[in-house]
Formats: structure tokens, C-alpha cells, sequence
């Protein structure tokens, strides 16, 4: 790489950043949803609990920022696979929902839904950052950040791109296996001074829909055991649905087809927690900027 080739990528940087700055100070919240492990649900998480945000008041004020860059499934859980990110002189405008969530995910970048990104970590870290610089999110009171299971590349790179993030749910299964990596993503959030929201158990016990008796088919209680033992918050425990399945394939926010269902009042006390952990936050920050003047 010649030296003015290097000085031209260092202002493209610069300028990304710049943006990035200006973009991500009209959202008001950046949560990012976590796992240890991959198979816990925690996209099927992220796009509920989304849409029960917009159920409370915030339609339209909602955004996911889909960072899996190898296995993006937003897209398909949301309703929105086959679709594509416009551009115009502001920047380049996320996918709006039905239920008006807007959506940023690599796979409205690829040719097909076979189609694999084979990126080492600085691509992907690149990405990640136009995502966040080059799109126009708008005003949002909300940003979801739907990271991949681990504490690799894509985590690493948003908790240092936004460095100012509220704070980050991780979801976990109430499996010992699960439990035992939950530990590694709570470490890595501390290590990285990433506040914790909480942790969420998902495929908590299978109701029956016929008897209404529950039966724990991945055990349970799993998530506030490690929560109490880890000293962190629970959020709370989501059962097992078949419905929950049924309208991801089908592209359809569960919470807003069966908002009756156990499963939907679990994700509403979730986010009320959230919402509650969020509103302590602000008074915590807003005393601290009242003392230190």
C-alpha cells in the first residue's frame, strides 16, 4: 500500500467516524443482544422484543442492526428477505417492516440467500462500521444490535464503535452447556465496561396447548441461577412455543400475532425491565453530571 493510498484510507476513516457520530446521537438507546452459544434463539429475541417496543409506544422508533455477518437471519424472522437497501444524497436508507421497525442486515446485500461471506475480521469490522456511519437510521428511541453467538470479531467491533452503548441483554437457554458459556459472555461485557441489562432465558419449559401443564424440556431456571450467581439482573424466562417457529418462518413478529400468549406477556416484562434499567440509567448519568459541575 503506497503512502498516499494509506493517508486516503485514514481520512475515509476518519470521515466514516465523524459520521458515525453524528448518526448514532439522533438514537436515543443502542442495546446489543448477545449469546455464548449459537441455537438459543437470540434473533427470534431480538425481533420480539423489537416489536414489543414498538407496542409501547415507540412505532416507528425502532431499529435492528442485524451485525451477523456470516448467518444474517433478521431479514427472514422480520418478513423481509429478498429485500434491498435504497440509496439517495443522505446515505443509504435500512428496510422498514410492516410494523415499521426499521432493519440493516448483510443479507440485503447478497445476490442469495446461498450466497456466503467469507470475510477475515478487518472486513468485517469495516462493515460493521459503515452500517453504523453510512446508514440513515434517523431518529430512533431504540436500536437493537442482533450480535452473533461468541465474543469474536462482530461483539468485539461494536463495543468499540460505540463505546457510549447502554448496555447489552445476553440470552441463554437454561441447558448446563449454555450456562457455562453465559459466564464468557458476562466476563467479556465486563471486561469491555458494557453495561448488563440482564440476562433472558429462552425455550424456558414447552406449555401445553391442549392441558395447559408445563413441561421443561431443556430443564429451566437455568438463566436465574447464573443471573444470582453472577450478580447480574434476571429479565425474565420465555417458554416454548410452537407458534413462536410457525411465524419466524413465516416472517411475522410473534408478539404481535399472539399477543395473548404466555410467550408474548413474557417478552412485555422483559421490556419493561429494560425500559426500567434504561430510565435508572439516564437519572444515574443525569446526577453524576449535576455533581461533577
Amino acid at each position: 500500500m503506497t503512502s498516499n493510498t494509506h493517508v486516503e484510507r485514514r481520512k475515509q476513516v476518519q470521515e466514516q467516524e465523524k459520521n458515525l457520530k453524528s448518526r448514532m446521537s439522533k438514537i436515543k438507546h443502542k442495546i446489543a443482544v448477545i449469546s455464548g452459544k449459537g441455537g438459543v434463539g437470540k434473533s427470534t429475541v431480538t425481533v420480539n422484543l423489537a416489536a414489543a417496543f414498538t407496542l409501547r409506544g415507540h412505532a416507528k422508533q425502532v431499529g435492528i442492526l442485524d451485525a451477523d455477518i456470516h448467518g444474517p437471519s433478521v431479514p427472514k424472522i422480520i418478513g423481509l428477505a429478498g429485500q434491498r437497501l435504497q440509496s439517495g444524497p443522505p446515505g443509504i436508507f435500512p428496510v422498514s417492516s410492516s410494523s415499521g421497525i426499521k432493519v440493516v442486515s448483510m443479507d440485503f446485500l447478497l445476490p442469495d440467500e446461498t450466497a456466503p461471506v467469507i470475510w477475515r475480521g478487518p472486513l468485517k469490522m469495516t462493515a460493521i462500521r459503515q452500517f453504523l456511519s453510512d446508514i440513515v437510521w434517523g431518529d430512533l428511541d431504540f436500536l437493537l444490535i442482533d450480535l452473533p453467538p461468541g465474543t469474536g470479531d462482530e461483539p468485539l467491533s461494536v463495543a468499540q464503535l460505540l463505546p457510549e452503548m447502554d448496555g447489552v441483554v445476553i440470552v441463554t437457554i437454561p441447558s448446563e452447556v449454555s450456562q457455562i458459556v453465559v459466564k464468557k459472555a458476562v466476563t467479556f461485557a465486563r471486561k469491555l465496561r458494557l453495561p448488563i441489562i440482564g440476562i433472558v432465558e429462552n425455550m424456558s419449559g414447552f406449555i401445553c396447548p391442549k392441558c395447559g401443564a408445563k413441561i421443561d424440556i431443556f430443564r429451566s431456571g437455568g438463566g436465574r441461577k447464573i443471573s444470582e450467581e453472577l450478580g447480574v439482573p434476571f429479565l425474565g424466562s420465555i417458554p416454548i412455543d410452537q407458534k413462536v417457529c410457525e411465524d419466524s418462518d413465516k416472517g411475522l413478529p410473534f408478539i404481535i400475532e399472539h399477543a395473548d400468549s404466555q410467550a408474548s406477556k413474557a417478552f412485555m416484562e422483559i421490556v419493561k425491565k429494560i425500559e426500567a434499567f434504561l430510565k435508572a440509567e439516564t437519572k444515574q448519568g443525569n446526577t453524576k453530571k449535576v455533581e461533577s459541575e
